[in-house]
């Protein structure tokens, strides 16, 4: 027998789960859905009757949806017991409704007021997207599905995206909403645009600047034991050696073995376009991030340049290994939806770190000897 507080509670589990939560809102078809309460034993009708009468009572208390209520027949018992088989929910408002939590239902508010101002083609990101959603006004998020509507490629025509007065958006809306107008994009463009960089799609200025720390694992493979470089110079210079091993973040520089005729590309974060240059092809490349939504998208983008870098310390071995004392909460995951460069098991990770209290681990948390044995035999065996 389930209490309806059990119920509600499964309820609540399905709205965190992305794809479950846009198929009750954008899809009629998913109702009514009917929850399975059970029936007592025939040991529970002769033996605990008193908890079986208080069951009954909890469910006719319920007053959301509806209650199946039929009658139950026992041995034990005179006539036919009426018990409550199941709860059935005809819509996304009883749903809402059923769970009985404030929190979930202030989320659903605010989506149902950003799906009814924008286009229904964005519907289904935003659903999935909710965490992003609620770190930004209404506003700014209808605001951004409007710019996304009018974009086109090359529309900028070589200015800085901070220039393009599109829908009435401020001179910082592309650096507060980049991530999401991208999103957006790609459902109207397709997979061009991350491919490509939103700047490169929109025909847009980088000012990025972005700057490479480049280090040599191996003494006399470059003249300087570090250099920086912009990455738009670094992808039209060749480097020497034959490994390449690419680095999310540039503290974890103290944590790189030595190696013979490899390099260390460190500190690109979510800028990995450089990546596509054609002399990078060559090089035995490997790929090392950190372990949350953020470092698998990175690691899923650099995949869609070179699909045969080997990826280190990004699975749920090391995960498990470490998480228990350096795991931390992550802020803002990259969303709900896995990334498709990324491998089965790679994409049950990221949804097992969406949903985890403690989904991050970084890098400079893994230990150091761990660290110099995969990078060194990923370096033997490439």
């Amino acid at each position: 027998m389930k209490t309806p507080e059990e119920l509600r509670h499964k309820l609540r589990r399905q709205w965190q789960n992305g794809k479950l939560r846009e198929q009750r809102l954008l899809d009629h078809s998913a109702w009514p859905l009917t929850l399975p309460i059970g029936k007592p034993s025939p040991a529970q009708i002769n033996n605990e009757i008193s908890a079986v009468r208080k069951h009954i009572e909890l469910w006719r208390k319920v007053t959301t949806g509806e209650i199946d209520w039929q009658p139950v027949n026992y041995r034990s018992t005179a006539e036919a017991v009426q018990l409550p088989l199941n709860w059935v929910l005809q819509s996304a408002d009883e749903w809402i409704e059923a769970m009985a939590d404030a929190t979930i239902r202030q989320e659903y508010l605010l989506l149902s007021t950003i799906l009814a101002d924008v286009d229904p083609l964005f519907h289904p990101l935003l659903i999935r997207q909710r965490q992003q959603l609620l770190s930004r006004s209404v506003e700014e998020t209808i605001k951004a599905c409007e710019v996304a509507l009018q974009l086109e490629s090359g529309c900028a025509e070589g200015k800085p995206l901070r220039a393009l007065s599109v829908a009435g958006c401020d001179s910082k809306f592309f650096e507060r909403n980049r991530t999401l107008v991208g999103k957006l994009l790609e459902l109207r463009f397709g997979q061009q645009v991350i491919d490509r960089g939103l700047e490169f799609f929109l025909g847009a200025l980088d000012e990025s600047e972005h700057w490479l720390l480049i280090a040599p694992l191996e003494a006399g493979l470059l003249p300087f034991r570090q250099l920086r470089v912009r990455s738009s110079e670094f992808a039209q210079t060749p480097l020497p050696g034959t490994h390449l091993l690419i680095v999310e973040n540039e503290r974890s520089l103290y944590q790189l073995p030595s190696l013979r005729d490899t390099i260390a590309i460190l500190g690109a974060g979510l800028n990995l376009s450089w990546m596509q240059a054609a002399w990078i092809r060559n090089k035995n490349i490997a790929y090392w991030g950190d372990i949350d939504t953020w470092g698998l998208s990175m690691l899923a983008t650099a995949r869609s340049y070179q699909p045969a870098l080997t990826p280190i310390l990004m699975d749920e071995e090391t995960f498990e290994c470490c998480n228990k004392e350096k795991a931390v909460a992550e802020p803002v995951t990259a969303g709900e939806s896995t990334p498709s460069q990324l491998t089965e098991q790679e994409k049950a990770l990221y949804l097992r770190l969406c949903r985890s209290e403690k989904g991050r681990l970084e890098q400079e948390f893994i230990p150091d000897d761990l660290v110099k044995n995969e990078i060194t035999r990923w370096h033997a065996l490439a």
